[in-house]
């Protein structure tokens, strides 16, 4: 094991997440982002954990979690362990809201199928 952590630039981190330059500025600036490493010139010096983060907030985002709700998850984290029970509520109830999704999607794919099955039908029958 390494006794020195990778770093990776703001570039880099970009590259690699497909979030550009501005986002995570923006993401620090609001707090999404946790407290980034400056190198002695002042520039953001990110860790292979805070990739792990971006990743977790990505899937939050396709969730459709609010940005004040990721915020809020953040500042749970911070805060430590004994947040643990907020922070399962918080993604319980996004874990509801994305099942209710789907069950709407769901059921608009069943009628998009059904749809689909009339037109092939009908197609089918004026080849014979």
């Amino acid at each position: 094991m390494s006794l020195t952590k990778t770093r990776y630039t703001i570039s880099e981190v970009e590259a690699r997440t497909g979030l550009t330059q501005h986002t995570l500025r923006w993401y620090e600036r609001i707090g999404l982002m946790p407290h980034v490493d400056r190198s002695h010139s002042g520039q953001r010096r990110f860790s292979d954990k805070d990739l792990d983060w971006l990743a977790f907030v990505g899937k939050l985002r396709t969730t459709g979690m609010s940005v004040a709700d990721m915020v809020r998850y953040a500042e749970l984290v911070r805060e430590g362990a004994h947040t643990f029970a907020e922070r399962r509520e918080l993604l319980e109830r996004t874990r509801r809201e994305v099942r209710a999704r789907i069950a709407e999607l769901n059921d608009a794919l069943g009628v998009l199928d059904y749809k689909i099955n009339a037109y092939a039908a009908v197609e089918e029958a004026e080849r014979t």
